[in-house]
């Protein structure tokens, strides 16, 4: 994914992911999805940034939507990686004693059962995957809001292509994770940090001729260490606060450029498999 959030000039939406994806059933939906018994493996980070300072947070299994499409039941069951940046997280605990993180990413591989094909006489198959849409956007939205990312509103809905070759429908999302703590001055007083920093997010869903795979993750707009410095008064900088609090390593972390986080969280979402 590129700084365009659709991948795509041309800002196709979903719709016409649909219905190109029906027109190609020989290697699309057809007799694909919903084929395996058993436990729904896990996605596949295939990208080797996600050994370069993410850490596994939480996963999860379970049924996330049953739906009768005529008198046959269809059933989504996924397997989610949710995972957050280690030294972004512990730099907001350390020095804000502050919990969750602007910086996040997720993996879901979402397998629909019976096969999409076996619906009677065809029908459904669109509405099934425009179904898994929409469940992907809302657990992610809910996936946000556990990690203190608030007011998410969407800005942009396109294409984009991922590993494999695949086209997945792709938005944009902005946000806002709100700063809370006290740190110290160097008059040896303490100040309230309460102010939210900006945080974009990305979010991707596409069938791999298999499954249903979602990814997506978010990161701060801005510096955090620029936000905690709206909080401070007179000419303190918010970076040098944190150093004296919770270290230099503390401050690199929370004085990150966004444009870095984007690259990584764009790279881990095109790689999942």
């Amino acid at each position: 994914m590129n700084d365009s959030p659709t991948g795509d000039a041309t800002g196709t939406g979903r719709r016409r992911l649909l219905a190109a994806g029906a027109s190609a059933a020989t290697v699309g939906l057809a007799g694909c999805l919903g084929g395996r018994d058993g436990p729904v493996p896990e996605p596949t980070v295939t990208s080797d940034r996600i050994d370069g300072g993410w850490r596994l947070l939480d996963e999860s299994e379970g049924t996330v939507f049953e739906r009768a499409y005529g008198p046959v039941t269809v059933r989504a069951l996924e397997h989610t990686l949710i995972y957050e940046d280690a030294s972004v997280a512990e730099a907001l605990a350390d020095a804000l004693d502050a919990s969750g993180s602007p910086v996040v990413f997720f993996a879901t591989r979402l397998d629909l059962r019976p096969a999409i094909d076996g619906l009677p006489g065809g029908i459904g198959r669109d509405r099934v995957m425009e179904a898994a849409e929409t469940t992907a956007v809302d657990a992610f939205r809910a996936r946000l809001r556990n990690a203190g990312i608030g007011g998410l509103r969407e800005v942009d809905e396109g294409v984009t292509t991922v590993t494999g070759g695949h086209t997945a429908t792709a938005w944009r999302f902005e946000g806002e994770f709100a700063l809370g703590g006290e740190v110290p001055l160097p008059d040896g007083s303490t100040t309230a940090v309460d102010e939210a920093t900006g945080v974009r997010a990305r979010l991707a869903v596409w069938h791999d001729g298999t499954d249903a795979l979602v990814a997506g993750g978010a990161f701060p707009s801005e510096p955090i260490t620029a936000a905690v410095g709206d909080s401070l008064s007179g000419s303190i900088d918010g970076e040098t606060v944190v150093e004296s609090t919770a270290g230099a390593a503390a401050a690199d972390a929370l004085a990150t450029d966004p444009a870095a986080f984007d690259e990584e969280i764009s790279v881990l979402i095109v790689s999942v498999t």
